[in-house]
């Protein structure tokens, strides 16, 4: 656009009459603001399915908003190129470029579309986990059988028997729709859920040790992600820590002659993101139990992230479960759902009848306490566990654990091809053996032998790594990897066969923005 030699005036952004400069002067080839009002954009018929997707207020507060800001860069660049005569060519086109496509209706409504998909763009969003932790908890932790999916999706449409017992017509607790599975899963004698590990183990020292000592040797006390640190919880729950031992090494007798009128619990706590080896010694809870009967002093265990099976017969690590630290002595277990055990985010504590039954009175457990949809979700996964040999088919944390290097190998091999097309010569793609963990602090130092894409660059580009990393987290469905070693590992553990087919599918989008 160019404003008409033969006209002395043009028409500025209120309709006012402005003087126009001297023909062939490079104010003169300053672009005029000249934007529609906002009524026509309304009114075409593009920015009808908009008004219908995202209602009229909201589409047409975008629109003033988009129409403000090009009026203002429009504004901003008619000044520079009045005061910069030495501008010829590049500014000056591109600012008339600008002015055109502010002009364009169409051009307006494809920009007003963009803004008004980016701020309804749900921020919580679906991701490629592909950095080799099966159990992230950045990325959600574990994720639900098809079972628990649809009792969850019914939970959302239907009101459910909460707090109502079909049977007797009257008000029910809401813990005894899982409680029953759990006792048999455990063999503990009562159990309850709040809404996850954290949680349980802060209602239950606030419950029984409020006021009073709680023993726990130095080398238990841990912190886990997110500055969670036992002492710190303690402290919160209004019990009074009594560490014994050191950090390497505690015997029985440190917790002996700790113990007194004032000890209200005897806890051990699991280890799970480290492990302290070399010149160590700790006290198991076979020979801890019988200690802390003789002083009539409860032993509570934080299992963290607990396991309901053996799993050594899947040919994983062995992890100690809840139903052997039930037998050998434990008064009151705690341990996450969303982790080993394959569920919904919860913390469960099970134990003996009466320690629970106090702790369900605590006022705090109301505070705690997991909704519908959570107890939804932890049933079926819960009778999953009735038939432990199907378990690595149905449940969706067992099945990742225990997926075949083979079969992640030979899924390498089909995507390495598209995904090197899509790079193009600036990286190489190979397929490589890699090692995945479990991940939520469950057997910190094991990891599984797996199979997936290394990305190497092939120049000298500053960052090339970096900005790959970010193009792949821009795609509709974001790609998480990780860097180490000068490479970009995408472990393909935990891509399936149908997730497979959406990453393949936009992997056309990353070399547009590439290009």
């Amino acid at each position: 656009m160019t404003t008409p030699a033969s006209s002395s005036n043009v028409t500025g952004a209120a309709g006012e009459q402005v003087a126009a400069p001297a023909a062939g002067s490079i104010s003169a080839r300053a672009p005029a603001i000249r934007l529609p009002a906002v009524h026509l954009i309304l009114s075409d018929a593009g920015c009808q399915p908009l008004i219908e997707q995202y209602g009229r207020t909201q589409t047409t507060d975008t629109a003033r908003a988009l129409l403000a800001e090009l009026r203002a860069m429009l504004l901003a660049a008619r000044q520079d190129h009045a005061i910069d005569s030495g501008d010829r060519s590049g500014s000056v086109q591109g600012a008339v470029a600008a002015t055109d496509a502010a002009t364009d209706i169409p051009a307006l409504l494809a920009m007003l579309a963009e803004r008004l998909q980016n701020a309804n763009r749900a921020n919580l969003r679906a991701v490629f986990n592909l950095t080799g932790t099966v159990l992230h908890t950045n990325l959600g932790r574990a994720l639900l059988p098809d079972s628990a999916v649809q009792a969850v999706a019914e939970a959302l449409r239907w009101p459910m028997n909460l707090e109502w017992d079909i049977d007797t017509g009257k008000r029910g607790d809401r813990d005894n729709l899982v409680e029953e599975l759990l006792l048999e899963l455990t063999g503990a004698e009562a159990a309850t859920i709040v809404n996850n590990n954290a949680a349980a183990v802060l209602l239950m020292l606030n419950t029984l040790a409020l006021g009073r000592e709680v023993i726990v040797s130095r080398g238990e006390l841990v912190e886990i992600g997110g500055a969670f640190r036992i002492p710190d919880v303690m402290t919160r729950a209004g019990a009074v820590l009594r560490e014994v031992g050191s950090t390497n090494r505690t015997h029985l007798k440190d917790y002996a002659e700790a113990a007194g009128p004032q000890t209200a619990l005897m806890m051990k706590v699991h280890c799970s993101n480290y492990e302290i080896t070399g010149f160590t010694k700790s006290v198991e809870l076979p020979e801890l139990a019988p200690l802390a009967k003789q002083h009539n002093i409860a032993t509570a265990v934080d299992l963290g992230s607990g396991t309901l099976v053996d799993l050594e017969q899947y040919g994983l690590p062995h992890e100690t479960t809840v139903r052997e630290t039930i037998a050998a002595g434990a008064d009151l277990v705690t341990f996450s759902g969303d982790k080993l055990l394959g569920g919904p985010q919860c913390g469960i504590i099970v134990g003996r009848a009466d320690l629970i039954a106090q702790i369900k009175k605590n006022p705090l457990k109301r505070a705690l306490r997991v909704g519908k949809l959570t107890l939804a979700a932890l049933e079926p996964v819960l009778a999953l566990y009735r038939a432990p040999d199907l378990l690595p088919e149905r449940l969706t944390t067992l099945k990742l654990l225990t997926r075949p290097a083979a079969a992640m190998r030979a899924q390498a091999e089909l995507i390495l091809a598209p995904l090197q097309a899509a790079l193009g010569g600036a990286y190489a793609v190979t397929a490589e053996a890699m090692n995945s963990q479990i991940g939520s602090g469950a057997l910190p130092v094991d990891q599984l032998p797996s199979f997936g894409l290394a990305i190497r660059p092939t120049g000298k580009a500053s960052n090339a790594l970096g900005k790959l990393e970010q193009r792949l987290r821009a795609l509709p469905l974001p790609v998480i990897g990780r860097v180490a070693q000068d490479a970009l590992w995408l472990d393909l553990r935990c891509l399936n066969g149908e997730q497979q087919e959406k990453f393949v599918g936009q992997l056309a989008l990353l070399e547009q923005a590439g290009a």
